[in-house]
């Protein structure tokens, strides 16, 4: 089958009546600059106090830094999209394989980036006595150069399957590009995408699933065997926010997955697919933000200092 010769794909997009579009436009441009000023804030906030430049937060950094980049991924085009009419919404191919990378770039990151940061947690929890002398700077560098360049190699691997293969279809049946909706424009065989696509899917989950949960559980059981209620105290403290990104992933992706199994919910499975780079890039900053105290303490500084400097004199 020859490739088709019109460059443009068109895009499904979301069946939105009119009256609806305009409210979730602004919807999602009020979570968009949400997401670029509170993530890019704790960004900021962390690199200009010393105090708050120590391996947790300097890992969080990566996490606030590739939910901008997940939401910056999708939405503006969204917001595009919105503007014009559904016959309207045409995108370029290789405009469309580049957000299908970026898109899966961001989302195979967010695994990898709370496996480091679930490192941190294990070395602080599990031997503090060491902790200094194994999370140095070079160890930070080296897990967050880890944590994106392995996601890179095979994200890469997995678009380039797909843009490998001819086309014999121009529509994108999602609200953007992803790799399925690549391979689904080819009438050839994609059966060394879906062989590839399951490796990276095992590879991906079951190192983080595995991971994360023999941290965890290294970290309960030195906490019940030694008993101490300051341990355990600080334990949950700087455990829970890493838990509840982890649980808010894993949360917002098996719902894409089971509705997969109910074509009648498409439309719920391309608004799933939307809240998967909106609602966690969110959720992440404030859980961060105000649940850290050091965080929470250093804006709630910068408040009083900016509210004292604009007082009259």
């Amino acid at each position: 089958m020859e490739n088709v010769s019109m460059e443009l794909l068109l895009l499904e997009g979301l069946p939105l009546p009119a009256q609806s579009a305009l409210t979730a436009f602004v919807l999602l441009l009020v979570l968009y600059l949400f997401i670029l000023v509170s993530n890019l804030g704790l960004v900021m906030l962390i690199c200009s106090e010393r105090s708050l430049q120590t391996p947790m937060f300097l890992l969080f950094c990566n996490m606030s830094l590739n939910d901008v980049f997940g939401a910056s991924t999708v939405i503006p085009r969204l917001l595009q999209d919105l503007l014009v009419p559904q016959d309207s919404r045409h995108i370029s191919y290789g405009l469309c394989a580049f957000q299908a990378f970026c898109a899966h770039f961001h989302a195979s990151a967010v695994h990898t980036i709370l496996m480091a940061m679930a490192f941190d947690r294990y070395v602080a929890i599990v031997n503090p006595l060491r902790y200094s002398l194994i999370m140095t700077g070079r160890t930070v560098l080296s897990l967050s150069l880890a944590a994106w360049g392995v996601c890179f190699l095979m994200v890469l691997i997995l678009v380039l399957l797909s843009v490998r293969l001819s086309r014999c279809r121009n529509l994108i049946s999602n609200p953007f590009c992803d790799n399925a909706s690549l391979f689904k424009l080819s009438c050839e065989s994609v059966l060394v995408n879906n062989v590839y696509g399951l490796f990276y899917t095992v590879v991906l989950l079951g190192s983080s699933l595995g991971s994360v949960t023999i941290t965890y559980v290294r970290i309960a059981v030195v906490c019940l065997s030694r008993r101490s209620g300051s341990l355990n105290r600080r334990a949950l403290q700087t455990c829970a926010s890493h838990l509840a990104s982890y649980l808010l992933l894993h949360v917002s992706g098996s719902i894409i997955i089971i509705l997969h199994r109910f074509p009648d919910l498409s439309v719920h499975r391309k608004m799933a697919s939307i809240l998967f780079h909106v609602v966690p890039p969110a959720l992440n900053a404030i859980i961060y933000g105000l649940q850290i105290r050091e965080v929470r303490d250093r804006i709630l500084l910068l408040c009083i200092r900016r509210k004292s400097a604009l007082k009259p004199k």
